[in-house]
């Protein structure tokens, strides 16, 4: 016995709607018989591209998503260049202009929208089009060989997009903007005067702060007359200023029409089995324009019909990416910061790169990227989970680690990939999905650019390049092939690459590095100048001369810049343990220097916050204390319960361990921060088992445990191994941190560390006696050599001078510091890495 199929019908044969039938098929391929119904005379295609094709770099057939074998193949009818005049909706029946008839059981309205086309004289001239499909495209490469003086009218997305191809055609080009600056929908001013000018040095000419009145000529559009009275010559006039939902084939059919066709969660309308997804759907009170909303909205729908569990739409948050050929601009979320919320800032007007990250109650809520566009795809993923990022905004804002990149930010790497739906779309330009790629690589895929030919994932403008590559490394394992990268965009040699050859040539300074070693950057950025100025410390710890401009400033002040513009100062304080002399002393400097406010940290010290900066030398000479380097990639604190002194449970000296222990390894330098904690007994309420290295006590010794963080990326520690001794308590914990000092990358916590090394590896090593006493003596000599930087600062006169001296372009850094949390100038060789902020907390 057969099953009758039912019928559904598409009205549009766009990106939206058709997407929503490509799920349905893989969901339920044999539950309807489908028909569609394009207004164009041309497959599903990706109109996202349009501008490549415009500007000749892409083919009509590249941008095709599914052609004509794919309709055949799955038994779906298509009707081309037939647009749908009526519906009966008591009849359940549609009608195309063709005379072609359809019955429906479920209709899906994807209509799409059109370009809005101001309503002013001239605008029904020849040479007058918007930007929306492929005849307009193809209006415009006409007119450019009989034609040669171009306006667009907005300086939107659409209008620079549209203005970069006529460029690219030859064509003089004006974008005429009715506001002061360009994209103010996704851009703040900074961002979009970057923009402006990278634009005019391709050739593009803009006229801002205009309103376009009325387009002169007599049939043909000949030029722009201004409210202004001023005037302009053009002889192709493209209209980029907006689009509006289609909604007229609803209108005149009774559906529900406001901006866009109503729907509820589910993307019904008010009339029983009819649907609308797209940019003619309006969902509570929204009509999106842009394509990942559109696929979210097609998904829940495709669960829908074809009969699945599924939550509804509750809407999107949106990002954008500019895909102008040689200008890479990303805004998400946000990015006018509401009341409460703080801006953090990166700018290098040389290599031209700006940064804007907008944080609300510890979540990223925006992001504004101009330059450097890689992080895209993983900020916008931390933007829609609202993930807490306390004691991260410096890593997101300079750049994400290569484990939070992959999974698009947080947690595990591999787990967040892995958890993520089979549906969700990865790739926003090409609407390609999680699955997809998957599939892609089951079916022998092993290269990034073998999953660009093969889903076109990644093919378009790049964002989502970096979680293509972490599924590939997921599901392909070992047989992936890929392109060999560096530590940073200046060389193509690893970590281990570069040591080697430091140590094989015997080079001694950060210069000497990049130029035997050929970087493509000859200054070096601010990725690589610190990492190597850390190398060549690590590796000739008698020899090498610390370079300070390859330090941030808050290494270099030792102290943490605040939002405010003043500093953060954290004396040591062994253990959490301190006495009443040290006490009064820290009161009596608060008050000498009117410190606003003393604070315990989470790592049992006192932080005085609002410190001036040309208070800094005297705060720390009248402290007389050494620095607790709460701004350091280096030993922050050791943190302790009271142990056995005190405590009915302990059953070690846990603050007598954590005293010796912090004495032992401070003023360390080390790849990322390290933290350590001694819990006097298993109940561990110096919480150790979440600390780089931590040592609880236990019945006549200690347990060792190494790799934890309690950060944003919570892990437990694993067990190292059990000592009886207080000594070789520091000898173990000496040996593994050197160890960790000599193989980990830059700005590698321990926690990622273990993990990609593998705990069995640093047992291996450390369990060889002679191999451990080895490290442990190479960490003492180390660190016998190195003293506490601020007496070098606050014993000679010719240093404390110079920084109180401060250089003017160090004063106007500061001075922006006020508005901005984080604020930098250009990661140029000859001027220093500016502040930097790492909370202490995590």
């Amino acid at each position: 016995m057969t099953t009758t199929r039912k019928k559904l019908v598409l009205v549009g044969n766009g990106m939206a709607g058709v997407r929503t039938l490509e799920h349905l098929l893989k969901l339920n391929p044999d539950l309807y018989d489908i028909t569609i119904f394009g207004a164009e005379p041309h497959p599903n295609y990706n109109r996202i591209l349009l501008s490549s094709v415009l500007a000749g770099g892409t083919k009509l057939d590249e941008i095709v998503i599914n052609d004509l074998d794919w309709y055949r193949e799955h038994g779906i009818t298509l009707h081309m260049g037939q647009e749908v005049s009526r519906i009966d909706s008591d009849k359940r029946r549609v009608y195309a202009q063709g005379g072609i008839e359809a019955d429906y059981d479920e209709l899906i309205l994807a209509t799409g929208s059109n370009a809005f086309i101001l309503p002013i004289p001239g605008a029904d001239k020849e040479g007058v089009i918007g930007f929306r499909d492929i005849k307009d495209c193809q209006a415009m490469q006409e007119a450019s060989r009989k034609h040669k003086k171009a306006a667009v009218i907005g300086g939107g997305l659409l209008g620079l997009e549209a203005a970069r191809g006529l460029l690219n055609l030859g064509m003089d080009v004006t974008v005429i903007h009715i506001n002061e600056f360009l994209m103010e929908r996704q851009l703040d001013r900074p961002a979009s005067l970057m923009l402006q000018q990278e634009l005019e040095r391709q050739g593009m000419k803009f006229l801002l702060k205009k309103q376009t009145e009325a387009i002169l000529g007599q049939k043909r559009a000949r030029g722009l007359l201004f409210k202004d009275g001023s005037m302009m010559e053009a002889d192709l006039v493209v209209m980029a200023v907006g689009i509006r939902p289609n909604v007229s084939l609803a209108e005149r059919s009774g559906i529900a029409v406001e901006r866009g066709i109503v729907v509820d969660d589910y993307m019904r309308t008010n009339k029983p089995g009819i649907h609308a997804v797209g940019e003619c759907a309006q969902h509570r009170g929204i009509a999106y324009g842009l394509v990942a909303p559109l696929y979210e909205q097609g998904a829940v729908l495709a669960k829908r019909l074809a009969g699945v569990d599924t939550a509804g739409y509750e809407g999107s948050v949106t990002s954008t990416k500019l895909k102008v050929s040689g200008v890479d601009v990303f805004s998400g979320g946000v990015f006018v910061e509401p009341e409460g919320a703080r801006a953090l800032r990166y700018q290098d007007e040389i290599e031209g790169v700006y940064k804007k990250l907008v944080v609300l109650n510890d979540r990223l809520i925006g992001a504004v990227l101009f330059g450097e566009t890689s992080e895209g795809a993983s900020l916008f993923a931390l933007i829609k989970s609202g993930e807490n990022i306390a004691g991260r905004e410096k890593e997101l804002l300079l750049g994400l680690p290569a484990d939070a990149i992959s999974a698009g930010g947080g947690g595990n790497a591999s787990a967040r990939l892995e958890a993520m739906p089979v549906d969700e779309i990865v790739c926003g330009c090409n609407g390609v999905s999680k699955g997809d790629i998957v599939s892609a690589i089951e079916g022998g895929c092993t290269s990034l650019g073998q999953i660009k030919g093969c889903t076109k994932a990644s093919a378009s403008c790049g964002g989502c390049k970096p979680l293509v590559e972490g599924l590939l490394q997921i599901y392909a394992g070992d047989d992936v092939v890929t392109v060999k990268e560096g530590i940073c965009g200046c060389t193509t040699l690893s970590r281990d690459e570069i040591v080697a050859e430091i140590k094989r040539m015997g080079l001694k300074t950060v210069k000497e590095v990049m130029n035997v070693l050929e970087w493509d950057n000859p200054e070096g950025c601010s990725k690589c100048r610190p990492s190597l100025n850390y190398y060549l410390g690590m590796l000739f710890p008698a020899e090498y001369k610390d370079e300070k401009e390859s330090r941030f400033a808050n290494e270099r002040y030792h102290a943490n810049i605040q939002k405010d513009g003043t500093y953060s100062v954290i004396p040591r304080i062994y253990g959490g343990v301190t006495s009443p002399g040290e006490l009064k002393r820290i009161a009596e400097v608060a008050e000498k220097f009117a410190v606003p406010l003393v604070k315990f940290t989470g790592g049992q010290r006192l932080d005085l916050l609002g410190v001036k900066k040309e208070d800094l030398p005297g705060v720390w000479e009248a402290l007389d204390m050494p620095s607790g380097h709460g701004y350091g990639k280096a030993l922050r604190t050791v943190k302790t319960c009271v142990g056995s002194t005190f405590c009915r449970f302990g059953t070690q000296d846990a603050m007598g361990m954590g005293v010796r222990l912090e004495k032992a390894f401070e003023r360390m330098n080390a790849p990322a921060k390290v933290k350590l904690a001694v819990s006097g007994c298993p109940r561990n309420c110096a919480e150790a088992t979440v600390k780089d290295f931590g040592v609880v006590a236990i019945d006549g010794g200690w347990e060792l445990h190494v790799g934890g963080n309690a950060g944003v990326h919570v892990r437990a520690t694993e067990l190292l191994c059990v000592v009886k001794t207080d000594d070789e308590v520091e000898e173990w914990a000496s040996a593994f941190l050197q160890y960790y000092r000599e193989n980990a990358t830059w700005n590698e916590r321990t926690a990622p560390w273990v993990e990609r090394v593998g705990l069995e590896q640093i047992r291996q090593v450390l369990e060889n006696e002679e191999e451990r006493q080895a490290l442990h003596k190479q960490l003492r000599d180390t660190l016998d050599r190195t003293v506490d930087p601020w007496k070098q600062i606050v014993n000679e006169p010719e240093l404390r001078k110079n920084f109180e001296r401060l250089p003017e372009a160090e004063k106007a850094t500061t001075a922006a510091s006020t508005e901005s949390r984080s604020t930098y100038s250009s990661p140029t060789h000859s001027s220093p890495i500016n502040p930097e902020q790492e909370e202490e907390s995590a």
